[in-house]
């Protein structure tokens, strides 16, 4: 059995740059700047599909993602994340409305921190949980950042109509 390496590469993206890890086999990370994340630092098909996706969702022209994911976490974050992958394009959910979808609906401080250790942002779209009166509130690459996917997203969807 052939076992890949980790890798990672930084790419130029409309919203400044992103580095994208693997494990060989699928996404680990996803971090905002130049980053060192584990592995060597060099392209590789899976990282230059990955960039090519985020150039066409960036470019309203993807609403969602075809790559194999590995995130590392908890079993608690990973089922938080999940339901984060259930957010419709250009819709919107509390922390709230992520604890009752995982079945712990008193967890809503917990899905905070899941949300907020999330390493795929964008892929899993943990920009697209609100506070519960419809804040943005705090976003791994800031709020700017955030508030750019949710326009986005909104641009996207009202293009179509």
């Amino acid at each position: 059995m052939v076992f890949a390496s980790p890798t990672y590469f930084t790419y130029p993206m409309p919203l400044g740059r992103l580095t994208i890890g693997s494990d060989g086999q699928a996404l680990c990370a996803i971090a905002f700047g130049e980053a060192q994340l584990p592995g060597e630092k060099r392209a590789t098909e899976l990282t230059n599909r990955a960039a090519n996706q985020l150039q066409e969702y960036f470019a309203g022209k993807r609403r969602s993602f075809d790559l194999p994911l590995a995130p590392a976490g908890t079993d608690f974050q990973k089922r938080v994340w999940r339901a984060l992958e259930e957010i419709p394009y250009g819709q919107t959910r509390s922390y709230s409305d992520i604890a009752h979808a995982i079945g712990n609906p008193k967890a809503c401080r917990a899905v905070g921190g899941a949300n907020n250790k999330n390493p795929l942002p964008i892929v899993v779209p943990c920009h697209r949980v609100i506070g519960a009166n419809g804040t943005l509130v705090g976003y791994g690459g800031g709020t700017k950042i955030k508030t750019y996917l949710l326009n986005l997203e909104r641009h996207a969807i009202e293009s179509d109509g």
